[in-house]
């Protein structure tokens, strides 16, 4: 009688096919999903990309809004961009992104965006500063109440989800900048009008060239505050703040130019130094690499924030030669 042990299958035998047949099919699972999801992240990547191409660009001609042969009430252009600018940021895209909920917050996705409206506020605020404080007084003269009101509610915190939000103040600044544009047309007007004094002026060129000068830095910032070195995903942070001054100060030099049309008539040097700042703004607010780069002078690859600093050094330059014409 046979006593040995009945055969016992072998591990590597026929009997574990079906095993890594199941490995084999959940291991081809789990890459078509990550090829998936990593398309899919791509595809959100180039939307945003061409969503945000579209959105730097605002829709707001002064030409056509204030035709040149009819008269205007001095400030009306003036505040009427800056709520132009306003609203742009706050109805359009996806809104004001800095105080996202977190989990869509300002550090996800659309942070480029984010990053973008930063530097819009606070060239905002340095612009309705001036405003309020010289080009609408003079001395001893009051305070315009709209514009006292405007100046408050742009100062909120931009990162504030509630209580209040800073949308909610945002749109309240627009209302109280429309409704100083209504009392110049008051009779007796109700809103004082902005003086057109070249010594003022130049208050509003030095806030906006300090500003080009905190971009120009963080344009060739290589550590950050801390110490800490500057890393490939911080740099498109740098680009796109000092992006937002651009974008605001490229739609209120258009507005400048003809609030003090009479200052640049009688110098038309005046003018042409006022044009030759727009054009750098311009390309400086819609520059948009679909990757920023941060390549080595002698590199092979762009250097995004370089070739961004290009455009915002020639416009402070420029405001610069500004200045000095005004001051002779």
């Amino acid at each position: 009688m046979n006593n040995a042990a009945p055969h016992e299958p072998s591990a590597t035998g026929p009997a574990s096919a079906p095993t890594a047949g199941i490995s084999h099919t959940l291991f081809g699972r789990l890459a078509l999903a990550a090829i998936g999801i990593a398309a899919l992240l791509l595809l959100i990547n180039v939307a945003l990309h061409f969503g945000q191409i579209h959105h730097d660009r605002l829709d707001w001609n002064i030409d056509q809004q204030f035709p040149p042969d009819k008269p205007f009430m001095p400030g009306e252009i003036y505040a009427a961009t800056m709520a132009a600018i306003m609203d742009h940021e706050l109805y359009t895209g996806f809104g004001w992104r800095p105080n996202d909920f977190p989990l869509w917050g300002m550090h996800v996705m659309a942070d480029n965006n984010a990053n973008r409206q930063l530097g819009i506020i606070i060239a905002m605020r340095e612009t309705m500063r001036v405003f309020r404080d010289h080009l609408t007084k003079v001395s001893s003269n009051e305070y315009d109440d709209n514009l006292m009101i405007a100046d408050t509610d742009f100062r909120n915190d931009a990162t504030r989800w509630i209580l209040p939000s800073a949308e909610s103040r945002y749109r309240d600044g627009v209302r109280h900048l429309r409704a100083y544009i209504a009392g110049l047309h008051r009779t007796p007007p109700t809103s004082r009008e902005l003086n057109q004094r070249n010594i003022e002026l130049i208050r509003l060129l030095q806030a906006w060239m300090d500003l080009l000068g905190d971009a120009h830095a963080n344009l060739y910032r290589t550590r950050k505050d801390d110490g800490s070195p500057v890393r490939p995903w911080d740099v498109d942070d740098y680009f796109y703040h000092a992006q937002g001054y651009a974008h605001v100060m490229y739609y209120m030099m258009q507005a400048v130019k003809r609030e003090y049309h009479q200052s640049l008539n009688v110098k038309p040097v005046l003018s042409q130094l006022f044009d030759e700042t727009i054009d750098p703004l311009g390309k400086a607010a819609t520059m948009k690499p679909l990757i920023v780069m941060n390549g080595s002078p002698d590199g092979i690859f762009a250097n995004h924030r370089r070739n961004l600093d290009a455009y915002v050094s020639e416009a402070r330059q420029k405001m610069y030669s500004i200045r000095e014409e005004l001051e002779r």
